[in-house]
């Protein structure tokens, strides 16, 4: 009896485990969208509930309380710069994006923690972890969206907008990003030419690798002339000086050098200096 009893379990725990292996669809499916807008990235992901035949919006969806934008876990919005959402600074970063529907305005809320399952409850609901709050009108659709939805549209260079649309409602909320002042820096940067750390890293380069020492001059030079005296600059360029037999110039830069160094509290670097001074006064 003891055997039968013990063979039942085990076959009763290979039914279940094999039960265990079978998988079914969600009900509410997750999905991922991805939009480059004007030079940023927006990624939302969010779980799809269906409506199949239920009144959502004021009913299985009330209207006037905090929503998750979906099922499951919170939906999740991330930026990978700073953007406004219909017109509040959003710094980059993933957020939730909650919402509470209304029969015409929604607001929608972008939500520092991310870690809810759902919408959390009015009691651990925190203000400062709001990074933005803001209202966006509801607009009527005249066929019905059976699976929420969110995605984007209208896009601009300046700017897109996200879309909720389920049921008979849809939601625009509209994205503005900093393209203008971003190409035009970079347009900046690009007609000004190579930085003073461009120069500075071409110059140790070549000193370096012993390559063309007057070219790591003429480099040295332009970095000084660019982003200002440096000790550490200076230093390389009395070492360029000496490399290509010019003492008494290399020994007054790496003065130079010694002085400013000492001013910002350097000690290593009159140290090195005072050393090379040594040097290369034998050989002036």
């Amino acid at each position: 009896m003891k055997k039968f009893f013990l063979l039942n379990a085990l076959l009763t725990a290979l039914v279940f485990s094999a039960s265990a292996q079978i998988k079914t669809p969600q009900p509410s499916p997750t999905c991922k969208v991805s939009q480059d807008i004007g030079l940023i990235k927006v990624d939302v992901e969010y779980s799809r509930p269906s409506a199949k035949g239920r009144k959502i919006f004021g009913d299985l969806v009330p209207f006037g309380q905090l929503w998750r934008t979906g099922a499951n876990a919170s939906s999740k919005i991330t930026f990978s710069d700073d953007a406004m959402v219909a017109g509040a600074p959003v710094k980059k970063g993933t957020y939730a994006l909650y919402t509470i529907p209304g029969e015409k305005d929604w607001t929608i809320i972008i939500y520092k923690n991310t870690s809810y399952w759902g919408a959390p409850e009015p009691a651990d609901f925190k203000e400062e972890d709001v990074a933005a709050k803001v209202t966006a009108s509801s607009i009527s659709l005249r066929d019905l969206v059976e699976t929420f939805t969110l995605d984007f549209g209208n896009l601009r260079n300046n700017g897109g907008d996200l879309e909720l649309s389920w049921e008979y409602t849809k939601v625009i909320i509209p994205i503005t990003v900093d393209t203008d002042g971003k190409v035009m820096s970079a347009i900046k940067t690009t007609m000004d030419g190579p930085s003073a750390n461009d120069f500075y890293g071409a110059a140790r380069y070549y000193f370096e690798e012993k390559k063309d020492m007057a070219q790591a001059l003429v480099w040295v030079d332009k970095s000084l002339e660019k982003g200002g005296d440096k000790f550490w600059i200076l230093r390389l360029k009395a070492n360029i000086l000496a490399e290509l037999g010019r003492y008494k110039d290399a020994i007054a830069t790496a003065e130079k050098s010694t002085e400013l160094a000492k001013k910002e509290g350097n000690a290593d670097y009159p140290r090195m200096n005072d050393k090379s001074i040594m040097e290369w006064s034998k050989k002036k």
